[in-house]
C-alpha cells in the first residue's frame, strides 16, 4: 500500500485487527509528518482507539516504527529480488533494473522508506529488523558478486562487499534526494533513473568493467557465497 500526504487510513476496525489498524495509522502519520512527527498517542487517535490500546501489541512508539520498518524491508527485498531476476538476461542490464526498482520503491512507498532509513531506530539492537534489512541488502551484494566475477584480467578492483556498499550508497543518495514521492524530493534536469544509471556506469567503467551494450552472451560466473551481515567481509 502506498502512503502519500493526501491519503489517511480508513477509520474503524474490528478488535482482531488492532495491530494492523495501528500500523496503517502510523504509516499515514509518517507520510504526513515524518517518522519523528507524531506520538504513540497520535497513532492511537488516528486509528480510532484509546491511548492505552497500542500497548497490547507494541512496547512503545519505537517498537511500532520498528515493525513498520521491518515490513518495509520485507517488501523492499521482494521488489529488488524480482528486479534482479538472478541476473537475467545479463548482469549489467539486470543490475540496472535493480537500481530502477530501488528508486521506484522510494517513490511509491515514501512512508515505508522513511521508517526504514530515517526513523533513527537502532537496527543493530533489533535482531528481527536487522535480519530483514540484511536480506534486502543481500540482493545488492549478490549483484555486486556477479559483477565482480566479470572483472577483466589484470584489473584491480575493491572487494565485492565494498562495491556493493559503494553502489548502494549511490542508489540511496539519488533515491533520498531526487527519487522520493514526498516533499523532500529535489528537482533535477533529468530523471532520477538516468542520473543513477549514469553514476553506476561511470563507477563501473572506472573499475574497468565492460559496460557497452552487446548481444547477450553466456557469462562465466564464479560461484556466489551466501551474503552475510553487512559489516562482515566475504571470506
Amino acid at each position: 500500500m502506498s502512503w502519500h500526504k493526501d491519503r489517511r487510513p480508513e477509520r474503524g476496525y474490528h478488535h482482531g485487527n488492532l495491530k494492523e489498524a495501528l500500523l496503517q495509522a502510523a504509516l499515514g502519520l509518517i507520510a504526513e509528518k515524518g517518522p519523528a512527527g507524531f506520538t504513540f498517542a497520535d497513532a492511537a487517535r488516528s486509528a480510532g482507539v484509546s491511548a492505552a490500546a497500542p500497548y497490547r501489541h507494541f512496547r512503545d512508539r519505537d517498537d511500532l516504527l520498528a515493525s513498520i520498518a521491518q515490513r518495509g524491508f520485507e517488501q523492499f527485498e521482494a521488489t529488488l529480488t524480482a528486479a534482479w531476476d538472478d541476473g537475467r538476461p545479463d548482469t549489467v542490464s539486470a543490475f540496472e533494473r535493480v537500481g530502477k526498482a530501488y528508486l521506484a520503491f522510494a517513490r511509491n512507498e515514501p512512508a515505508f522508506y522513511s521508517a526504514m532509513f530515517e526513523s533513527g531506530i537502532p537496527v543493530d539492537l533489533n535482531p528481527t529488523l536487522m535480519a530483514a534489512s540484511e536480506r534486502a541488502f543481500g540482493i545488492i551484494r549478490a549483484a555486486a558478486e556477479r559483477l565482480a566475477a566479470l572483472t577483466p584480467p589484470g584489473v584491480t578492483r575493491p572487494p565485492a562487499l565494498m562495491m556493493a556498499l559503494h553502489i548502494w550508497s549511490l542508489a540511496h543518495g539519488v533515491a533520498s534526494l531526487f527519487g522520493r514521492g514526498d516533499a523532500a524530493r529535489r528537482k533535477l534536469p533529468m530523471s532520477p533513473e538516468d542520473l543513477l544509471e549514469a553514476g553506476v556506469l561511470i563507477y563501473l567503467r572506472g573499475l574497468g568493467f565492460p559496460t557497452e551494450r552487446k548481444a547477450p552472451a553466456p557469462e562465466t560466473v564464479a560461484e556466489e557465497r551466501p551474503a552475510g551481515p553487512w559489516g562482515k567481509a566475504p571470506k
